[in-house]
């Protein structure tokens, strides 16, 4: 090719370039019109969820987009019959959610934990035999739902079913915030060290929610932990006698109701695991935390 030539396909080239440039942006200034003037579209297969930000948190609200009918909710169930706790509110969130594994891109949306962000739920662990703890926690949940009904009170289960998702855990503590419970009580289990073994509850340390809660989560918990005991050792490698305040979990930092969470054992561990996959000993310890939410409230 001639050196002209070469000059004159160059020229036409910058000119074709200049030329698309152009009608470049004048599509995006299209686009940026009518995304300024034009409504969102509906989305059916969507719900958007307004979540409260946290204290930090430069904007009003924070958002996460769950596709519909993926998200588990909460179930509220009235006394079977009139007894001690007649009147009394039991919240009853049991952690993770066997579905939570199928749906890894939601669960790892960040959404506000009281004192920053932190993923809206994980998986939770499991025994070395594949027990999984979403499902330890939610048969475990629905023992001692049972006993409380047929003890006059009304019980909130912030979800209703083992395999959907989360909820988000900012959501869970909302849950029992917006029940006006008397207390509530998140059911876990531990994936520590093979070698530890034991309980322990969790408590919350003051935050600007949660603040007037502090010291009655404290007491439910102390109560807890003397109830507890006579079906899992304490803890040796959580806390102390049983006890661990804790100031990174949103459920604890956001609640404005009595509240901890209960490592009820370690999954990891042989002797836990066996324990904790057994159906007897979950009666054994759905009537101990009864027994202690029933003291706590009242005195009996």
């Amino acid at each position: 090719m001639s050196s002209e030539n070469y000059r004159e396909s160059v020229h036409r080239s910058k000119s074709a370039l200049a030329f698309l440039a152009v009608i470049f942006l004048i599509k995006v200034g299209y686009v940026i019109h009518q995304r300024q003037t034009s409504p969102a579209p509906s989305n059916s297969t969507s719900t958007s969820i307004t979540v409260p930000p946290s204290s930090t948190s430069t904007s009003l609200f924070t958002t996460t987009t769950i596709p519909s009918g993926v998200m588990a909710t909460a179930v509220f169930t009235s006394p079977t019959q009139s007894g001690p706790l007649d009147g009394k509110i039991v919240v009853i969130d049991p952690g993770h959610n066997g579905g939570n594994w199928e749906h890894l891109s939601i669960i790892d949306q960040l959404v506000p934990d009281g004192r920053g962000q932190k993923a809206c739920d994980t998986t939770g662990t499991a025994t070395n035999s594949g027990y999984a703890e979403a499902t330890f926690t939610f048969v475990l949940a629905q023992r001692v739902r049972e006993i409380l009904l047929a003890s006059g009170a009304s019980v909130e289960m912030t979800r209703g079913n083992n395999d959907s998702v989360g909820p988000c855990v900012n959501t869970r503590a909302k849950i029992g915030n917006d029940a006006h419970g008397d207390v509530a009580l998140s059911l876990h289990g531990d994936g520590g060290p093979s070698a530890g073994h034991g309980f322990a509850v969790l408590i919350p340390v003051s935050s600007s929610t949660n603040s007037a809660v502090v010291a009655s989560s404290r007491h439910f918990g102390e109560t807890l932990v003397s109830s507890f005991t006579s079906v899992m050792p304490v803890s040796d490698y959580l806390g102390s006698q049983g006890i661990q305040s804790r100031s990174d979990l949103a459920g604890l930092n956001l609640t404005t109701v009595p509240k901890v969470l209960v490592e009820c054992g370690n999954m990891r561990n042989s002797g836990d695991a066996r324990l904790m996959q057994d159906s007897a000993w979950q009666e054994r310890a759905a009537q101990q935390i009864a027994q202690a939410i029933a003291t706590f409230l009242v005195g009996g």
